[in-house]
């Protein structure tokens, strides 16, 4: 099944195979997506679904260094350049809108400003990749330390974080992309408000679940609005703890998630599994019950082989697969799992920052 057609809302994709977002910080000056990113992309467009990198909605929303934005007419101009490239190759391919909230450093922010969140609680141990040294993505010299204290944001500034998803939204539909993908998990700015451990408000948007969840209908709702139901996406890690995100109740809290997403109509959820070694297995109850939630499509992440892919498929859990870091290595992945071929293994010095050496010269394989 992973390699048969899929249609989903308005596009019909070639395959099931999704490359997920994968944060590599290559952006230029003004956080804009370059001609390198352009042939990265369009390398990988054999998969049947792209999803850019996490790409922050403002300046506010941006937590690690060298990381595109959608906020700018640069940045706008910066991306045409992506999709066309990835279009031109035949793919199809989805924009992350990214705001990291508490997730970031004062050194990041718009005039020094600590990071924001919807509590000013600190996640120890917590770190964020920035440019302590100036050097530019080229020198991919950035260094991982401890994310700022933030503070807890007013209610008349959510309201506005709502409407810079839908701009980014819009932007991201004028740069060429097929459609766009909220970022909602690991922690970042959506999740902080769902998280009971991250979010102690006592106003609406805190306190019972229903209010912990109103952040994430709001968001979605705007930008459904604002491009089209059917054209949206939602990022959720149900059950992971990354960045310090913890909730109480996991299973009813993104069970819960899952049905508004279902009643705004989004095209699709994509489930970001722990992929540690020693992660918590997500129980199978857990996804049936999932399915139940939500009707539309659902995309899952998290180590899989081709056998683990077929098997989700055939169980009815999911309908698309998301291969994450075998893709850094692989642009031709698809065909590589397709033919059972072996695959390169990524420099993972190479990840964040530097120039096309261990980006954009992994080799295709010779067929």
């Amino acid at each position: 099944m992973l390699f048969t057609e899929y249609k989903m809302g308005h596009l019909t994709l070639p395959n099931r195979i999704v490359m997920p977002p994968m944060t590599r910080s290559r952006a230029t000056t003004g956080d804009v997506a370059t001609n390198t990113m352009a042939t990265y992309y369009s390398q990988r467009a054999t998969a049947g679904l792209l999803i850019s990198e996490g790409t922050q909605i403002s300046p506010q929303g941006q937590g690690y260094a060298w990381t595109p934005g959608i906020y700018s007419p640069e940045q706008i101009t910066g991306w045409q350049k992506v999709t066309d490239a990835v279009h031109a190759a035949g793919g199809r391919i989805f924009a992350q809108l990214w705001h990291v909230g508490r997730v970031s450093h004062t050194s990041l922010q718009p005039n020094g400003a600590a990071p924001v969140s919807p509590s000013a609680i600190l996640a120890e141990g917590v770190k964020v990749f920035v440019d302590a040294q100036g050097l530019g993505p080229a020198g991919g010299a950035g260094e991982m330390i401890q994310h700022s204290m933030p503070r807890e944001l007013s209610i008349p500034e959510i309201k506005a974080i709502i409407q810079e998803y839908a701009q980014a939204a819009r932007n991201a539909i004028a740069a060429g992309f097929d459609g766009v993908e909220l970022h909602g998990a690991n922690g970042y700015l959506i999740e902080q408000f769902i998280d009971s451990q991250t979010n102690q408000r006592s106003d609406e948007y805190g306190g019972s679940l229903q209010n912990r969840l109103r952040f994430l209908r709001e968001v979605a709702t705007a930008v459904a609005d604002a491009v089209g139901k059917e054209r949206v996406g939602v990022r959720q890690a149900p059950l992971t703890t990354l960045m310090g995100a913890i909730d109480d109740n996991p299973e009813e809290t993104y069970i819960a998630a899952a049905r508004i997403l279902n009643e705004i109509g989004v095209a699709y959820i994509h489930i970001a599994e722990a992929d540690w070694d020693n992660a918590p297995v997500m129980p199978v109850a857990f996804k049936e019950a999932y399915r139940k939630a939500f009707s539309g499509t659902l995309i899952y992440a998290g180590k899989y082989t081709t056998e683990r892919a077929e098997e989700a498929l055939s169980k009815g859990w999911a309908d698309l697969i998301a291969f994450g870091r075998p893709f850094i290595a692989n642009p031709d992945l698809p065909y590589r799992l397709q033919h059972q071929l072996p695959l390169n293994q990524p420099d993972r010095t190479r990840f964040f920052g530097g120039t096309t050496v261990g980006y954009t010269d992994y080799p295709f394989y010779n067929h």
